[in-house]
């Protein structure tokens, strides 16, 4: 890290010193950090492989159908990006701005306010990417099992969308949490996090809903992600892949400006 630190710009290098920073404090329970990561992977084996031999198969949009757990493997893929970005930006990011006082600290160095948003979502980033390997290594061996969950040659590209989905949620969660006041507030965020998860299409298509009820679904930022990564993996890509990805960064980076203006409000006005 430390040479990473002099070898890139300053305007660059600074904010991972934030990344170094919460690798040295997690480096003796690390586990606390991959621990998110679980929760996707009992939801695909109880409900895509358990529900799913009751289940069958599902229809695709362009008409083919496919195993139940096939359907739902992408759209946990997409979950877990998001749990880790939103756990990172959530009740860690509160405690060192409320309660440690870290900020306050770290900007009487040279590091700006953006450089410490830069630094904790690349920090969100990173935690969320451990997520999706863990996820993709599991989806692998189960495709050397037979159990391949993976359809397309397009899969590759499941990681970095996954990333994309995982930028977005960084961002907003940050964003989101610079007006929490108190512990008690996140049950706000759960009440938006939980609904998106169990309703994105993540268990079944969006066309069992009513047809008003269908376009709401499709403005919510999980199902943008969902969509992305299934028409990856599945090989169904449409023009609306592109839409899904331009959402999502946009949701990042004005996460990412509505975090540096609340920060230079609660830290320096």
């Amino acid at each position: 890290m430390l040479a990473l630190r002099f070898s890139l710009p300053q305007a660059v290098a600074r904010p991972t010193r934030m990344v170094e920073r919460n690798t040295m404090v997690y480096r003796h329970s690390f586990m606390v950090i991959f621990s998110g990561f679980f929760e996707p992977l009992f939801y695909l084996f109880s409900m895509g492989f358990g529900v799913g031999a009751l289940v069958g198969s599902v229809a695709l949009t362009d008409g083919r159908s496919v195993p139940y757990a096939v359907f739902v493997a992408p759209a946990l893929l997409a979950s877990s990006a998001m749990n880790g970005a939103i756990y990172e930006t959530s009740n860690n990011f509160f405690y060192k701005l409320k309660y440690a006082k870290l900020y306050d600290a770290v900007i009487s160095t040279p590091m700006s306010l953006g450089d410490v948003a830069r630094g904790e979502i690349l920090w969100a980033l990173l935690r969320g990417s451990l997520y999706v390997v863990g996820f993709l290594a599991v989806i692998a061996v189960l495709g050397l099992g037979g159990l391949g969950l993976i359809s397309s040659p397009l899969g590759i590209l499941a990681f970095p969308a996954a990333m994309v989905v995982g930028f977005g949620f960084a961002g907003a969660g940050m964003a989101a949490t610079t007006f929490v006041r108190k512990w008690q507030d996140f049950d706000f965020l759960q009440l938006a996090i939980m609904p998106m998860f169990l309703f994105s299409g993540t268990f079944y298509p969006i066309t069992a809903y009513p047809p008003a009820l269908q376009v709401f679904v499709e403005c919510t930022p999980l199902y943008r992600g969902v969509h992305l990564i299934r028409a990856l993996t599945t090989g169904t890509p449409d023009v609306w892949i592109a839409a899904d990805v331009i959402y999502l960064i946009a949701m990042g980076l004005i996460g990412l400006w509505i975090v540096g203006k609340r920060l230079h409000r609660l830290l320096l006005a």
